[in-house]
């Protein structure tokens, strides 16, 4: 790896600041999904075995530059104790009297947690002050390690500013595992090659889609993203939202598709609700409205009274046939990248393209990269069900499932990711601990 890692320094009797991405939902004072805290465990433990005194630190939420108790990271000092079995005291504050206070007092072994960094407003801003403070806190040999590779994509005092300011800025054991795994797709990845894309919108993913086309033979796209492709191809598709000023570029991507001899799949069939256009969607109206399901046709089509128009019916999901398709394309495929959800998943009705590709995956051979919230849950639905029943759950051994959201985006369109850009390079052979069970932990704590 090009960067420096956490395995590649001396860390004992060290002060470490450890950027996590403990950003998880909290429902009444509790920790509802705790994936990205146990995704953060092999670095911290790590440190902790080896004798540094680690500072850790995180976002939650976007409680914009204010203290709100709301967004109090004390649930998660509490889970830390939990999961570490040892005291991780929470400070009051980012910089502050509390901050410095807890810092100071850490043993080799101990760990602290600082209070959420966004709620002071010099975060986002990336203000060098804060910055600074936060190198500050654990002295001059002391060791900046970014472990959160969701908001790698983000230049903010954290993730990015602080690294300047200590000697040495390096990669946790879950940054590693990221670069490393999504790196392989864009590097060397087996062919065939099926890229899945879903989510609303087009904009999103056309860095993407563009990266990728030199590199796969199938591009399968869903979700209401799939719309625009599909209202650009003449196709009815009712009253369903698209993105009327991205037909072009649509177009233009189908056009690359063609001369560079990648297919295209786009939905056969649907899966739709009545609902009239304009309407703002929520899981209630779609679940009280009539659904059915449709095959597409174009607008052609519908004129010469082949089939009935969709006006004021919502596409909101993939049909049976078009899981077909998509299950054809994926069944000999070596590589497999997939974003975003493939229909509205918080309708269950609407949810099963999403779930039933996530099943077929779960079952194919191929090395899968899957990012994205809806797509890692219907992984992580299956996997659950499976270890629920006995099953043997070593099929999933060939899917990595990324905790980056928008970071996993930018990094498929081949963009420099902030946070990673500034640590320290490698400049000495990496050693032979790469597949060694501390990385391979990694993993396993994140799907476990």
């Amino acid at each position: 790896m090009e960067k420096k890692t956490v395995r590649d320094i001396d860390v004992k009797g060290k002060k470490v600041l450890v950027r996590c991405d403990f950003n998880v939902p909290i429902k009444d004072g509790e920790i509802a999904d705790d994936t990205r805290i146990r995704a953060a465990l092999p670095t911290i433990k790590y440190l902790l075995e080896n004798g540094a005194k680690v500072v850790l630190c995180s976002h939650l939420g976007r409680p914009k530059g204010e203290v709100n108790e709301k967004y109090s990271l004390t649930p998660v000092a509490k889970k830390l104790s939990q999961e570490l079995g040892k005291e991780v005291k929470c400070a009051e504050d980012v910089t502050g009297p509390s901050a410095k206070d807890m810092a100071n007092r850490l043993q080799e072994g101990e760990a602290g947690l600082l209070e959420n960094v966004r709620f002071d407003p010099r975060e986002e801003q990336n203000d060098d002050s804060l910055a600074i403070e936060l190198s500050e806190l654990i002295g001059n040999d002391g060791v900046y390690v970014n472990d959160a590779f969701g908001t790698a994509h983000r230049a903010h005092a954290s993730t990015e500013g602080v690294a300047h300011h200590v000697d040495e800025a390096v990669a946790g054991l879950l940054m590693e595992r990221e670069i490393e795994k999504l790196g392989a797709v864009l590097e060397n990845p087996e062919k065939p090659f099926v890229a899945i894309l879903g989510g609303a919108k087009v904009s999103d993913k056309i860095g993407v889609i563009e990266n990728l086309m030199d590199k796969v033979q199938t591009i399968e796209i869903g979700g209401a993203m799939a719309n625009t492709f599909l209202k650009a191809k003449g196709y009815d598709i009712g009253s369903s939202k698209y993105e009327a000023d991205k037909i072009e570029v649509a177009k233009e991507i189908m056009k690359k598709a063609f001369e560079k001899c990648v297919e295209i799949v786009l939905p056969k069939d649907v899966r739709v609700a009545k609902i009239p256009e304009g309407t703002e969607l929520t899981p209630e109206l779609i679940e009280n409205s009539e659904h059915k399901k449709a095959k597409l046709l174009t607008e052609k089509e519908v004129e010469e009274g082949k089939g009935e128009s969709l006006e004021g019916w919502q596409i909101l999901d993939v049909g049976d046939t078009t899981l077909t398709y998509f299950a054809d394309r994926l069944e000999g495929a070596k590589t497999v990248v997939w974003n975003g959800p493939l229909g509205y998943t918080e309708v269950p009705e609407f949810a099963q393209g999403t779930q039933k590709i996530a099943t077929f995956i779960s079952h194919t051979n191929a090395k899968c990269v899957i990012g994205g919230g809806d797509s890692v849950a219907a992984i992580q639905k299956i996997k659950k069900a499976a270890k629920q029943n006995g099953a043997d759950v070593k099929q999933f051994s060939n899917i990595y499932l990324s905790t980056g959201g928008g970071a996993s985006l930018e990094f498929l369109e081949g963009k420099t990711l902030p946070g990673i850009a500034a640590l320290n390079n490698n400049t000495k052979q990496q050693n032979n601990a790469k597949e060694s069970g501390t990385l391979k932990s990694v993993e396993q704590q994140i799907t476990d």
